[in-house]
């Protein structure tokens, strides 16, 4: 599933193909549930001939400021991705070797062409992720409900602490809540516990001074460091859980050779490695 690097990733190829520019042209693939309930020629109506401003995200919700409102609000689900004619797509973990080159490309929920002669994709095969119109994304759902931003405004680490402070919370389940800490999801979670060395089972209220001190410094640096490779794993360092934690093995080994556990926390897949997380 896209998470926050992945969405960062999708903000900035937007950036790039649509900032600055007007839209002259709009696709918009009849989904009632992607679009929440609006139909194609409100969505039309409403993007056509505005000026992209500013490409913006929060967690994983991505937004297009335009030079009037209402605003394209963006969130990929599962599967969802933004595609630029001539421009790799990022591929997810899960999605394995498939490569799609037709244009448009499968899955289109929307498309839109700008007065340059480029073109923005918006892709969604499983149909989980949302595109909605909002008049002040800020100040309404959904972004008005999500927690931090790890990248772009992570608290310092006595501001974190009075974030967790009181809280009975088992810690994963913590760190998956969009409310505390927006754009982390299941992979990110694992990575940070895992680095971390905290055993993802574990009430909030059990860390001490320095497991806090650890899990603020490593959630703050495992999405610094994915951003600043694109969120391509290729270039994820080859310590990192990420490449040895899917298809839920029973051999699996991380890459010290110890073992990788498999659990369910809060109706998720967890990945820990007991050997080294307490």
């Amino acid at each position: 599933m896209p998470e926050l690097p992945e969405a960062e990733f999708g903000r900035r190829m937007a950036a790039e193909a649509a900032v600055g520019r007007q839209i002259v042209a709009v696709r918009c693939q009849p989904d009632p549930i992607v679009f929440c309930g609006r139909a194609p020629e409100d969505i039309e109506r409403a993007l056509l001939q505005r000026t992209v401003v500013a490409a913006c995200r929060r967690g994983k919700y991505i937004w297009f400021e335009l030079d009037r409102g209402p605003h394209p609000v963006f969130h990929f689900g599962m599967t969802g991705a933004f595609r630029v004619r001539g421009v790799d797509p990022l591929k997810l973990a899960s999605h394995g070797k498939q490569v799609d080159d037709a244009w448009p490309p499968r899955f289109e929920k929307i498309g839109m062409a700008f007065d340059d002669g480029g073109e923005l994709v918006m892709t969604n095969a499983r149909r989980l992720g949302r595109i909605r119109l909002v008049e002040r994304p800020l100040s309404e759902p959904p972004l008005v409900d999500l927690g931090f931003d790890p990248l772009t405004d992570m608290p310092s680490l006595p501001a974190f602490r009075g974030l967790v402070a009181g809280r009975t919370a088992v810690l994963k389940s913590l760190l998956l809540d969009q409310r505390f800490s927006a754009g982390v999801g299941n992979w990110i979670a694992d990575e940070v516990l895992y680095q971390a060395g905290i055993d993802p089972r574990r009430r909030v209220s059990s860390l001490d001074t320095g497991e806090l001190k650890r899990l603020h410094a490593r959630l703050r640096g495992v999405v610094r460091q994915a951003v600043a490779v694109d969120a391509r794993k290729d270039r994820f360092p080859r310590s990192w859980l990420f490449h040895y934690r899917w298809g839920k093995g029973a051999d699996a080994r991380d890459h010290g050779g110890s073992p990788i556990e498999f659990v369910e926390i809060g109706g998720r897949t967890t990945a820990w490695v007991p050997a080294r997380q307490r």
